[in-house]
């Protein structure tokens, strides 16, 4: 029996809004996880809704860019460890407060974007290498969206679902809705489907078993990418700005690219392993 989904058509995924990973994240967990928590303690009281810490850490970041771009780095690099943080209370805040809805589980994905790219802009412009820019935000935006399907596939294969957000179905959810499906979900299919044929070809298109395709999708590999998500980046970019190198930051997310095939290549060896047993 088989329970890969991966030849099956890719649904419309939503993005996950910030909820414990299969993979750990160590700056996440070990940093920024707790000092959230003591955050969205102080957001309950307040009442504070989800989509308005999800609005406040997008400012935060077209703050930190803003700074970048005038060459004040020391507070850019403050302002997107802020940034972070207020990135990953909302997620806690929704969930505690039961208020997971498709809104703000779009708005945060699409906020993220947004602001990486005006993060990028300003590093181009304050490097003077806009095309070098451009191709770290490429690489990065790549890595991210690797990340995100890869660790949905390991839960799909294994049955873990995930909670199941609230329709709101207002004008805003339809509109964020859109714009996900127009940017996103043609990368996620891309990714899929890449991810499918590479294990069809390393099985020279035999019928994968269960524990083929949970070899496949192996813990190690989303781990890995784990620590390639956004906080880690944000982290190495505030120290590249602290030690006045933003250019250095620009390779290193180029140099995360280079990852990817590596792991590739290591879980088709993987699968192929597991069909010879």
């Amino acid at each position: 029996m088989t329970i890969s989904t991966e030849n099956a058509p890719a649904p419309v995924l939503v993005p996950v809004l910030h909820e414990r990973r299969a993979g750990r994240e160590l700056i996440l967990e070990l940093v920024f996880r707790p000092l959230s928590s003591a955050l969205v303690s102080l957001f309950l009281r307040a009442r504070f809704p989800p989509p308005a810490v999800v609005l406040a850490n997008a400012a935060t970041g077209l703050c930190a860019a803003f700074a970048v771009a005038r060459g004040e780095l020391v507070l850019a690099a403050v302002l997107l460890q802020v940034k972070t943080l207020l990135d990953n209370a909302d997620g806690q805040l929704a969930r505690t407060s039961g208020k997971v809805t498709l809104t703000g589980r779009y708005l945060d994905t699409e906020a993220d974007l947004v602001v990486n790219a005006a993060l990028f802009a300003a590093l181009g412009h304050v490097t003077g290498q806009p095309w070098l820019a451009l191709a770290a935000f490429l690489a990065l935006t790549l890595v991210l969206t690797v990340d995100f399907n890869v660790t949905e596939l390991y839960r799909e294969v294994r049955g873990e679902a995930k909670p199941v957000p609230v329709a709101l179905g207002g004008w805003v959810e339809r509109l964020l809705a859109r714009f996900y499906r127009v940017v996103f979900a043609p990368q996620d299919r891309l990714v899929r489907l890449f991810s499918a044929i590479r294990l069809e070809r390393a099985l020279a298109r035999k019928m994968p078993s269960e524990a083929v395709t949970r070899a496949y999708h192996d813990r190690p590999t989303v781990t890995v990418l784990a620590n390639l998500g956004l906080s880690t980046q944000l982290v190495v970019l505030g120290l590249c700005l602290l030690f006045d190198a933003p250019a250095v930051y620009l390779w290193l997310a180029l140099g995360c690219l280079a990852l990817l095939p590596v792991l590739q290549l290591r879980r088709e060896y993987l699968a192929r392993r597991a069909l010879a047993r």
